[in-house]
């Protein structure tokens, strides 16, 4: 793991690690081949430079964020921001629903705005497995 990450999870208060440690563990396994760092302040995976999940410690709560969550039409995701963002929020590890967050990162891969290039692009375009989303190379 690297060193950002550990710093990161072992700097959590001991009600937040749980969960966090939850949350690591899934998304690990299921999104191996992502990047992750600690961004912003915050843990977060990457496809080729663009944010798509990432946990943070709030004053009452842990937040899970989808950057392009809103595109997954999912139960249990609240819309998040202005952008394309959804979340979900925990106070206890038994709140993680395993199988719809196994759900969420899977669509987190396949279904993503272009993050990476926000400014760029002056706002949100679609990157992936959306409407006007390039075409994937066959």
């Amino acid at each position: 793991m690297p060193e950002d990450i550990r710093a990161y999870q072992n700097g959590l208060d001991p009600e937040a690690r749980v969960i966090c440690d939850l949350l690591l563990d899934v998304i690990e396994r299921e999104l191996a081949d992502a990047d992750r760092k600690v961004w912003h302040a915050h843990h977060v995976w990457f496809f080729d430079g663009n944010p798509v999940v990432g946990y943070s410690r709030l004053k009452a709560s842990v937040q899970l964020l989808f950057w392009s969550g809103q595109a997954f039409d999912e139960p249990g995701l609240a819309v998040e921001g202005s952008f394309q963002a959804a979340q979900a929020r925990y106070t206890d590890p038994a709140q993680v629903d395993v199988a719809a967050l196994a759900r969420w990162l899977s669509k987190a891969r396949d279904l993503q705005w272009n993050y990476r290039d926000i400014r760029r692009n002056q706002g949100l375009v679609p990157l992936r497995g959306l409407p006007g989303a390039p075409a994937e190379p066959a």
